[in-house]
C-alpha cells in the first residue's frame, strides 16, 4: 500500500468510526485497529467493511476492531496523525453500561497487553534463538555471549511488573509513571533482599495459601512474594493506585498535587500491595496455573485438540488477546506453557489450507488473495486468510479448524511444551526448545503436529472443496 493510500484510507477509517469526537482511544495489534469508541452504533460499519484496505470489521471484546492486515502499523501511524482524540478525548467516559462484563474484562486486557505484545515477542525469539544455539552445540551457555543475549531477550519479562505498570496505568487512566513506579518497587533488590531473612511467623498453615513472613510493615505482617515475571499483581496494584490517585486529587489543593499526589499515591498503594493484594494476586496466579496444568494433565490430547480447534474462532472475534495473561501466566507459574500452546499448527495449516485454494481455484482475484495471504499465515498472521479466503468459502475455514485440531491433539499426545513467549509463526519454534533437555520428543512433536496438520489441511481442501462455476466467474 502506497503512502498516499494510507492516508486516504486514515482519513476514511476515521471519519467512518465516528471522528474525532467519538474516539476514546486507539491501540493496534499484529493486524487490527482497535478503537475504543465512545458510541459504536455512530460507527459506519457497512462502509468501513466495503473500503479497499479494510479486511473485515469486528465488534467484540469490548472494542471497534478494523481489520487492515499487515500493513496495520502504516495505518495506525496515518490516523494518529490526523487524529486530535488522544489528547482532547483521554477523560472522556466510555459508555460501559452498554456493554458486558465479559466485553469490559476483554477490553481491559487487550488495552494492558496489546502495546507490549510485539516487545513481548521479539524478546521471546532473541531468548529462543539463543536457546537454539545453545541446543546446537554452537555457543556455550556459558559464555559470556550466551549471558548478554540471553539477559537482552529477558530483559521485558524479568521486569514485566515495570511495563505492566506503565501500560494497566495507561488503562486505568492514572500517572503511567506512578505506575512504572508501583511495579518498579515490588521488584525493588532491597524488598526482595527481606525474603532472605529469618521467619518471624507463618500464615495459613496447612494451606496453599501458607507463607512465611519475614518482616512487617508499621507493625503488619508481610507476605513477600517472588512478583519479577509477575502479570496478575502488578494490574491490580495498579486498579488500586487508580482509585487511591483520583481520591487525592480531589482533596489535596492544585498549589500541592504535582508532587503531593504522586507521593501519597505510591506509598499507600505499594504498602496495600504488599500486605494484601501481592499475596492475593499471586495466590490466584497460581490458582490459575494449576488449573491449566489440571485440564492438560486430566488429557493432553483433548486439551490440545481444544485449543487447535477452537484458536481461528477466537481469532475472528479478536478474544484471542484475552488470552495473552494467561498464557503469560502459566510460563511463569509453571515454568513452561503446556495447553495454549496448542494453536501452534493453527497458521501453518490455514497457510496449507489457502495454499491450496490458491492451486485450486479458477477466480484471479481469490488467486491474487490467496496466495499473499498464504505467505502471511506462515509468518504468523493469518487474518488475510480467515476473512479474505476461508471465511467466504465456509468448507476451507472448517477444514482448517478440524485438521489444526489434529495438530493440537499431537502437540499434546508429544507433551509439548513452549519454554518463553515465542515470535508468531516461523519464529515460534525455538520457543519449545527445552532450556535444560535441548531437542527432546515434546521438540519433535511439534514439527510432527505442524506437519501432519498442514498435509492434512492441503490434501482435504483439495478433495473438498469445489468451487462454484459463478465463484470461478466472478471478479
Amino acid at each position: 500500500m502506497k503512502a498516499k493510500e494510507r492516508k486516504e484510507l486514515a482519513k476514511f477509517i476515521l471519519n467512518n468510526v465516528g471522528g474525532n469526537e467519538n474516539v476514546v482511544s486507539l491501540i493496534h495489534c499484529v493486524t487490527r485497529l482497535r478503537f475504543t469508541l465512545k458510541d459504536e452504533s455512530k460507527a459506519n460499519t457497512q462502509a468501513l467493511k466495503d473500503k479497499d484496505g479494510v479486511i473485515d470489521v469486528i465488534q467484540k471484546g469490548g472494542m471497534y476492531q478494523v481489520v487492515i492486515g499487515n500493513a496495520v502499523t502504516e495505518v495506525f501511524d496515518e490516523v494518529m496523525a490526523i487524529a486530535t482524540f488522544s489528547k482532547s478525548n483521554e477523560d472522556m467516559p466510555v459508555v460501559e453500561e452498554k456493554k458486558k462484563p465479559i466485553d469490559n474484562l476483554i477490553s481491559t486486557i487487550a488495552g494492558i497487553f496489546t502495546p507490549i505484545l510485539g516487545l513481548m515477542c521479539g524478546c521471546g525469539v532473541v531468548k529462543g534463538l539463543i536457546v537454539f544455539l545453545g541446543a546446537l552445540g554452537l555457543l556455550s551457555t556459558t559464555s559470556g555471549t550466551y549471558i548478554i543475549i540471553n539477559a537482552i531477550g529477558d530483559s521485558i519479562f524479568y521486569f514485566f511488573p515495570v511495563f505492566i505498570g506503565y501500560t494497566a496505568a495507561e488503562k486505568f487512566g492514572m500517572n503511567k509513571f506512578v505506575g512504572m513506579a508501583i511495579g518498579a518497587s515490588l521488584i525493588h533488590p532491597n524488598i526482595i533482599a527481606l525474603n532472605s531473612g529469618a521467619v518471624i511467623t507463618t500464615l495459613f498453615s496447612g494451606t496453599f495459601m501458607e507463607t512465611s513472613v519475614k518482616t512487617t510493615l508499621v507493625g503488619i505482617p508481610v507476605m513477600l512474594m517472588s512478583y519479577s515475571s509477575t502479570v496478575i499483581p502488578a494490574i491490580l496494584a495498579c486498579f488500586v493506585g487508580s482509585k487511591i490517585e483520583k481520591f487525592f486529587k480531589k482533596i489535596i489543593p492544585d498549589v500541592l498535587k504535582m508532587f503531593l499526589v504522586p507521593a501519597f499515591t505510591l506509598v499507600i498503594t505499594v504498602s496495600i500491595t504488599l500486605i494484601i493484594v501481592g499475596p492475593v494476586a499471586t495466590w490466584l496466579s497460581d490458582l490459575i496455573g494449576v488449573v491449566f496444568l489440571a485440564f492438560h494433565d486430566f488429557c493432553p490430547p483433548l486439551a490440545g485438540a481444544l485449543i487447535g480447534g477452537t484458536w481461528q474462532l477466537l481469532v475472528m472475534f479478536g478474544l484471542h488477546q484475552g488470552i495473552t495473561p494467561i498464557m503469560f501466566n502459566n510460563l511463569v507459574t509453571n515454568g513452561c506453557e503446556s495447553v495454549i500452546c496448542c494453536m501452534q499448527a493453527v497458521p501453518f495449516t490455514t497457510c496449507a489450507v489457502v495454499f491450496a485454494v490458491y492451486l485450486k481455484t479458477k477466480n484471479k482475484k481469490l488467486k491474487r488473495t490467496a496466495l499473499p495471504a498464504a505467505i502471511s499465515s506462515f509468518f504468523g498472521v493469518s487474518e488475510p486468510s480467515i476473512y479474505g479466503v476461508t471465511i467466504p468459502l465456509k468448507i476451507p475455514f472448517i477444514i482448517t479448524n478440524l485438521s489444526a485440531a489434529v495438530g493440537g491433539a499431537l502437540m499434546g499426545l508429544f507433551g509439548s511444551k513452549m519454554y518463553t513467549m515465542g515470535g508468531m509463526g516461523l519464529f515460534a519454534f525455538p520457543a519449545y526448545i527445552s532450556p535444560e533437555n535441548g531437542f527432546d520428543m515434546g521438540f519433535y512433536g511439534v514439527l510432527i503436529a505442524v506437519g501432519v496438520s498442514m498435509l492434512l489441511g492441503f490434501v482435504l481442501t483439495l478433495l473438498l472443496w469445489k468451487e462454484k462455476p459463478e465463484q470461478a466467474k466472478a471478479n
